[in-house]
């Protein structure tokens, strides 16, 4: 491939590209990382990522190495160098390289964060044939750390519950803590019951979906109601509806929940009509 990457202020050819053995987002998962859409050749909801990204920052104790003008210059030119229409920019930013492994956060006047940045191109990423059909979900325990909020590398359980999806024979799993869905594997998750759209409310528990955050406030606009609560998966089997919000699937329909159908086994309206709204208004204020 002739794809360009950026690491800490150079843009290279990813065969070129390097990062220390040493680096703490090797050795200990210390460090965070946000991940941007592309449409049209255009920034999906970057300041709120740039706003999440500093506060996951700020809480892990990692100096923020560039302003959200920075940040959006480094994007706006990888997305160019490697002429992306539609697709994704990954960020991450680590604690880095202290030049040996200790447990101790290094000296962050001498040890500076690395900051890593590549997209991946997805041609019609807006136009999944599965927001037609709905994606199909299990429920797994959720076993991750306490601090979900803050968004860390720390990706092996999500991982293996998008692994235990796939060997079901299925698209995807919701997490479950003390009998409550806490969110997806990569995403945060939603019902449609009672003429409400339900969702956990924000805490340590769940991540703060930037997605998240754009599609509740396009349902208030839009004169929909919503409940920020916990929910558990027998609710969900039983809802008029369900469906997940992330940054690269932005409003998904569940048709499915355990092998259970939800709301007839189709994408409903609400889900729908959310996702319309939110690739319209999203395209529209896109930088």
């Amino acid at each position: 491939m002739n794809r360009i990457v950026y690491v800490n202020g150079a843009f290279l050819p990813e065969a070129e590209a390097r990062v220390s053995v040493f680096d703490r987002g090797f050795l200990m998962a210390d460090g965070v990382y946000e991940v941007t859409s592309v449409l049209g050749g255009k920034l999906i909801d970057f300041a709120g990522h740039t706003k999440r990204l500093a506060r996951s920052l700020s809480e892990l104790e990692i100096e923020n190495p560039m302003s959200e003008d920075e940040w959006l210059a480094v994007h706006r030119e990888i997305v160019a160098r490697n002429g992306v229409e539609d697709g994704l920019v990954y960020l991450q930013v680590t604690r880095g390289n202290p030049g040996d492994r200790d447990f101790a956060f290094p000296d962050p006047a001498v040890t500076k964060p690395t900051v890593v940045l590549f997209t991946q191109s997805k041609p019609g990423l807006a136009d999944s044939p599965q927001a037609k059909t709905g994606m199909r979900i299990v429920s797994i325990e959720d076993i991750r750390w306490g601090r979900r909020d803050i968004k860390t590398v720390q990706l092996l359980y999500p991982s293996m519950g998008k692994m235990m999806a796939k060997k079901a024979g299925v698209d995807d799993a919701w997490m479950v803590e003390d009998g409550a869905v806490t969110e997806g594997t990569s995403n945060n998750a939603y019902i449609v019951t009672g003429g409400k759209i339900v969702t956990r409310q924000l805490g340590n528990d769940i991540l703060h979906g930037i997605t998240r955050a754009a599609v509740l406030r396009f349902a208030a606009e839009a004169q929909m109601a919503v409940e920020e609560r916990p929910f558990t998966i027998e609710e969900a089997q039983a809802a008029d509806e369900a469906f997940i919000t992330s940054a690269s699937a932005f409003v998904m329909p569940v048709v499915e929940i355990d092998g259970k159908a939800v709301g007839g086994g189709k994408p409903g309206p609400v889900s729908l009509r959310l996702r319309e709204i939110y690739l319209e208004e999203s395209r529209k204020a896109g930088v």
